[in-house]
């Protein structure tokens, strides 16, 4: 791999990418609380549950029965709400959608948190969350049977359900309604064939394997990984569409188990816990596996292991290890967001009873904290009442917002790995990617990668007497099984006299890699360090095979710039005689520069030794390769080069003839155009005409660049 200095580029239009690129705790019920929901107003909502000796609800309290103390600090009610789910009328609501997208006809969708907290007032309001993604086909019969014994036997009046689902996606099958033949109708839809059974994976010895006849046992852990990673995102992104209802939500979870081998999802599962508490959502966890009988050398329906190991007393503790993980990120969910983990039952009847105890009625208080850090720390609560002899629940505590200063070094380095197995693009921070490719050997080639971000986007902190700001980059490259073949990690640094030399401009970072003709797909994520906003950019290249094509040709590269490098770079073809070509992968010129293009042909065809006897060995060369580019706006040619005539190869090394074009932008006017390189081998009697879009835009004569 080859990385090169990042560098300031003239400013471009992002549109024009898109043709650049056409071309190229423990598993065991915890006792129920509530919680804490903290908004953006900095404003914490706390729900508490008072219940006298005999364990009934005590009615009439005021504010001023209530304490509340936020570390060792008391902390003052500015709000105080009632919510009494068994008061709610046995007449049916309108249908709501607070999971939906905003409509602008829509007249049922709450449009502030107070129309939120006026339509969903006295009303309980559920989330049947089914992970199609995970459960095994009968689990999958087993969630759907018991969700519809609830919606004939157990639901209430009072309360509204929603049914969510993941499976290659997530989706919202039916928004938030209290009819009954609305939500049967979508259960049923939920086939045994949705379930796709991610297992877990192997560690490739045979012993203690599934004897299957197979030759080995592929490692599937980063995949479990990363779809442990979806799931997590996908239970954060419904907290957070819910965030805009007060009221208590609970979400019932129905999956085999969340499998994590290590600290990989600690901090996707404490985003998509703290999104939860911030939404006031209360995650009920439950294992469709009910109540396992773990014996040796596995279930039924799994091959018989080798060996004799499955039949040690390590390999049940092993059995009974993975079972116990399987379940713990399935009780963290839930104890740290105020729900309950059902696990080991077949009667899974007792979920949406506890659910419903839980939020009949309930105090909601809200108060402002008065610590306003945002260092991401724990802050524990107590909540105190006045009138004696009573039982309080309610959460003992939130995380408080963090920005990225407060980040410890590991987790920013985390944040990075996890957006690059993230499938969910970041969007933070607008990032451009651009690549090419050089023959270097037979089936082997050099591919440059050029990453831009616009130099508006980078926020710079003075320093001594110079502006200052990094950029960390990560990427990697994948092969057509999507297997890593290269991984790309640096941290850029940049220093300017002033930041307004580059508010104008991009930041361009380049490297590069060699690799076989083939497909791949690439990822980059790009984080400036000064608030912690990301850019992701994935797509997939094609590395050809020129052996199979008459004319060999590489990418062709636009540049405006050439710069003087200290070292040669023996692998990068844009790296010749001291000086490197760089590319400008947006296309964007202006009209005082100049455009250098640069590509290659590799194996011309050179005359037979019948055609060189006819002729004058002297004056007939060895090769002949001519070539010029035009510019078309429309179908009318504006601009034509002179032809250049190559006799001879210029980089023997990579049998490879060399072209390099300067062409003067002041002799065409601003506009977009067509760029069309022209190559014909005569002795070949072959030619290519690639085209290439780009956009002279007038820059005036006191622009900074």
């Amino acid at each position: 791999m080859i990385s090169n200095p990042t560098r300031f580029v003239d400013k471009t239009v992002a549109v024009l990418l898109m043709l650049v690129l056409l071309c190229a705790a423990s598993p065991s019920q915890q006792e129920q609380s509530d919680y804490v929901f903290r908004t953006g107003s900095e404003l914490v909502l706390v729900n508490v549950t008072v219940r006298d000796k005999s364990g009934n609800f005590v009615q009439g309290l005021k504010p001023e029965n209530f304490t509340i103390i936020e570390d060792n600090k008391p902390q003052k009610v500015i709000s105080f709400d009632v919510e009494n789910v068994d008061a709610a009328p046995a007449a049916d609501v309108a249908q709501a959608k607070p999971l939906a997208e905003p409509a602008p006809e829509s007249t049922n969708q709450p449009t502030s948190a107070a129309d939120a907290a006026k339509q969903f007032k006295d009303r309980r309001l559920i989330v049947l969350f089914f992970d199609l993604s995970a459960m095994e086909p009968d689990e999958i019969d087993h969630a759907v049977t018991s969700a519809e014994h609830y919606v004939d036997t157990q639901m209430a009046p009072a309360d509204l359900v929603s049914i969510v689902s993941l499976g290659s996606s997530l989706l919202v099958n039916q928004d938030f309604t209290a009819d009954r033949d609305l939500l049967k109708k979508q259960l049923r839809q939920f086939s045994s064939g949705s379930g796709q059974g991610f297992e877990e994976g192997t560690t490739g010895t045979t012993e203690g394997t599934p004897d299957t006849g197979q030759p080995f046992t592929a490692d599937d852990t980063e995949y479990n990984i990363f779809n442990t990673d979806r799931r997590l995102e996908a239970l954060r992104s419904v907290a957070e569409k819910l965030s805009h209802v007060q009221q208590k939500k609970s979400l019932i979870y129905f999956s085999s188990g969340m499998d994590r081998t290590g600290i990989e999802n600690q901090s996707e599962l404490r985003a998509a816990v703290n999104a939860a508490v911030r939404s006031n959502l209360a995650i009920y966890t439950l294992d469709m596996r009910g109540l396992q009988a773990l014996v040796a050398g596995g279930e039924a329906q799994n091959a018989s292991l080798r060996g004799v190991s499955a039949y040690s007393g390590q390999s049940t503790i092993n059995a009974l290890n993975s079972n116990f993980t399987t379940q713990e990120t399935l009780v963290t969910l839930a104890s740290d967001t105020g729900g309950r983990a059902f696990l080991d039952s077949n009667d899974f009847s007792k979920i949406f009873k506890g659910v419903q105890q839980d939020t009949s009625t309930y105090y909601l208080l809200g108060y402002h904290s008065t610590n306003i850090a945002r260092d991401g720390r724990y802050r524990r609560i107590v909540v105190k009442c006045s009138v004696p002899g009573v039982k309080i629940d309610y959460r003992r505590g939130y995380y408080a917002p963090a920005d990225y200063q407060h980040s410890t070094k590991d987790d920013k380095e985390r944040q990075l790995e996890e957006e690059l197995a993230s499938e969910m693009p970041a969007t933070d921070l607008p990032l451009y990617l651009g690549v090419a490719f050089f023959r270097l050997q037979d089936n082997k080639f050099f591919v440059p990668i050029s990453l831009v971000v616009p130099g508006s986007q980078i926020p710079f902190v003075r320093s001594s007497d110079r502006d200052k700001a990094t950029l960390d980059v990560i990427g990697m490259v994948l092969d057509g099984e999507h297997h890593p073949l290269n991984r790309i990690r640096d941290t850029v640094k940049l220093a300017v006299s002033t930041s307004t030399e580059v508010q104008k401009k991009n930041v361009q970072y380049d490297t590069g890699m060699s690799l076989l003709s083939g497909k791949y797909h690439l990822k980059f994520v790009v984080r400036e360090n000064q608030t912690g906003r990301m850019g992701s950019f994935e797509t997939d290249i094609a590395v050809p095979d020129l052996k199979t094509q008459p004319l060999k040709m590489s990418s062709v590269v636009l540049a405006s710039q050439i710069q003087p490098v200290k070292k040669n770079a023996n692998l990068n073809p844009l790296v010749r005689d001291g000086n490197e070509i760089i590319p400008n992968i947006t296309h964007v010129f202006s009209s005082t520069q100049h455009l250098f293009l640069y590509y290659e042909v590799y194996d011309p065809a050179r005359p037979t030794a019948t055609e060189t006897a006819r002729g004058n060995a002297e004056k007939r060369p060895g090769i002949r390769l001519l070539s010029n580019v035009a510019f078309f706006q429309g179908k009318a040619k504006t601009y034509e080069s002179s032809l250049i005539e190559l006799t001879d190869l210029n980089a023997r090394e990579r049998k490879a003839a060399v072209f390099q074009l300067d062409v003067p932008l002041t002799s065409l006017k601003p506009g977009f155009y067509t760029c069309q390189v022209n190559v014909i081998d005569d002795v070949g009697g072959h030619f290519l005409f690639p085209r290439l879009a780009l956009l002279i835009r007038h820059e005036p004569a006191n622009a900074v660049r």
